[in-house]
């Protein structure tokens, strides 16, 4: 149905169409065929005068806007908002009007009318919307799992998770760790527009009052935002000047078989509720932030554990001892790594027991954890041996056996035993003992380099080891160096595949002739790595005994 304007509308709408006075007008549809054509349209149409007048009106723009009736102007009543005076011609726009989306557009009609084109696109704008706010909820999960999977340390996780709820998902964000074992819990709070972040501790007792946290932290399900009452919210929970809160979600995070915390979010009074799309949202966010929270946990404890078990696996510090000089170099294959299958020790007398220093130089077979392992064990059989032997052969002979009952596969082993004795005139003297291991070098006062000649069967293969000893006297200024196989067998050079073999470490040795012990150790450290020209292939160890200068 077409509503048209009464009292002559028509005859102005029919007298704005004649061309010029004097000439015959041109052919146009009669009222009937234009009113016709307008009711056709698939789109409301209000036809208007010049003076914005309404002259007619189709049935779809009566249902959209029944407020527009001819004969009244269009920008007024309930509908002005969607006929603004200075809308462009051809331009669209959208106006809400009551419960709909409009798509308005205004064209020329005639000479002196025209029409305003009404589109219903509510449903088209509520997908365009609905499209929007799930791209903005995949764009936030896939920053979040970006940022939460960017650290392994809880405190950080914990924060990223309570700066990125707030971005999007409340107006305050807490997250509370679990008790720990004074039974408090740790916590972080963030509020939207602030960028400091807040953080302290609560009792268990603190989180009961909480409604919905100590089942979160429980690890129950999350109990809807409905059903939560934030006006029993306690003053800890909300931070100083955040006014009364509207809205309260507690949501569990889940960790590995036990809760990574809790999320705790809080939008003010006034605010948008927690629907149920933002409570989904909610849980598939808690439960990245948790698995970020709980890996990092993980990985902390794995990490304390291993630095408590990788200390006694780490080499000594080596202390100054009358009349002699020590130094020592370990560099392990595994870069991610401290230890390896390469290993030095030193062993002193207890108080009031007899008996000389002892040193030893080893490498058990294999890399990397298992190998360290296996070196641990030599090094603590030999503390236990040295209580009932102290000739560097005959505890050779001992940890032979002892390796041959080992369980461990594989348990074979190359060392060097060497007892250190002070002589006279400040000369250092060493008994040594070779088992299946590179012989060890006498650097000399005048830069010559010569290789120890002692030599033995590898450990831990042979039911009896043979063991030959020998003993090397180094003047005041002297240095024997004791190295492993990683040092010789090392390949790369210009080419490489080169392999740095004994002759280049003895002449790299010869020219430290004249220095301390820890630098001649540094130097011959920083050849073999530029050797390897970052190509870490095998554990490298290096240990010097000097025997003081004359001052």
């Amino acid at each position: 149905m077409t509503t048209t304007r009464p009292a002559g509308g028509t005859d102005r709408m029919r007298q704005s169409t004649h061309h010029v006075e004097g000439e015959p007008s041109p052919a146009g549809p009669g009222e009937h065929l234009l009113r016709a054509i307008v009711e056709a349209c698939s789109e409301g149409v209000v036809l208007c005068d010049s003076d914005g007048v309404v002259v007619m009106v189709n049935a779809a723009a009566a249902r959209m806007a029944p407020e527009i009736l001819p004969g009244r102007p269009a920008a007024s009543g309930g509908a002005a908002a969607l006929f603004g005076p200075d809308h462009p011609e051809g331009d669209s726009r959208e106006v809400g009007c009551g419960h709909l989306r409009l798509r308005v557009r205004r064209e020329a009609f005639g000479i002196a009318h025209h029409a305003w084109y009404l589109r219903d696109v509510t449903a088209e704008s509520a997908r365009t919307d609905a499209l929007l706010a799930e791209r903005r909820r995949t764009e936030f999960l896939v920053e979040a799992g970006r940022r939460l999977s960017a650290s392994l340390n809880t405190r950080r996780c914990a924060r990223s998770a309570v700066e990125l709820a707030v971005s999007l998902l409340a107006d305050a964000a807490m997250v509370v760790l679990p008790p720990a074992g004074r039974r408090q819990a740790g916590w972080l709070r963030s509020v939207a527009g602030q960028h400091d972040l807040q953080e302290g501790v609560v009792t268990s007792a603190s989180t009961a009052q909480v409604p919905g946290l100590a089942e979160a932290l429980a690890g129950f399900p999350p109990v809807p935002s409905r059903w939560l009452d934030p006006g029993q919210a306690p003053q800890w929970l909300l931070p100083d000047g955040f006014g009364q809160a509207g809205h309260l979600l507690v949501t569990p995070l889940p960790g590995n078989g036990v809760p990574a915390g809790a999320l705790v979010l809080a939008r003010r009074e006034g605010g948008p509720a927690f629907d149920e799309e933002a409570e989904i949202l909610v849980r598939v966010f808690a439960a990245r932030a948790g698995a970020a929270i709980s890996a990092a946990a993980l990985y902390q404890e794995q990490s304390a554990t291993n630095a408590i078990l990788t200390r006694d696996l780490l080499p000594p510090a080596l202390p100054v001892l009358a009349g002699l000089d020590l130094a020592g170099s370990l560099r392990s294959a595994q870069q991610a790594g401290l230890i390896g299958g390469d290993f030095y020790d030193l062993y002193l007398p207890g108080p009031g027991a007899a008996g000389e220093p002892l040193v030893v130089l080893g490498d058990v077979c294999g890399k990397g954890a298992r190998a360290a392992v296996l070196a641990g064990q030599v090094r603590q059989s030999l503390r236990a041996l040295l209580l009932l032997e102290r000739r560097p052969e005959h505890l050779a002979s001992l940890l032979n056996r002892s390796l041959l009952a080992s369980p461990s596969p594989n348990p074979y082993v190359t060392l060097v035993l060497a007892a250190l004795r002070t002589g006279q005139r400040g000369h250092v003297l060493l008994d040594l003992a070779v088992a299946g291991h590179p012989p060890p070098l006498i650097l000399r006062r005048d830069g010559s380099v010569q290789e120890v000649t002692a030599g033995g069967s590898l450990l831990g293969a042979l039911r009896e080891s043979v063991v030959t000893p020998v003993t090397v006297d180094l003047a005041p200024g002297e240095l024997c160096l004791f190295y492993s196989d990683g040092i010789t067998e090392a390949v790369g050079g210009p080419t490489g595949r080169q392999m740095y073999g004994g002759q280049r470490l003895q002449s790299a040795l010869s020219t430290c002739a004249g220095m301390p012990a820890s630098a001649a150790v540094e130097r011959l450290e920083q050849i073999s790595t530029e050797w390897l020209a970052g190509d870490v292939q095998d554990d490298r160890v290096l240990l010097a005994v000097q025997a003081r200068p004359a001052r």
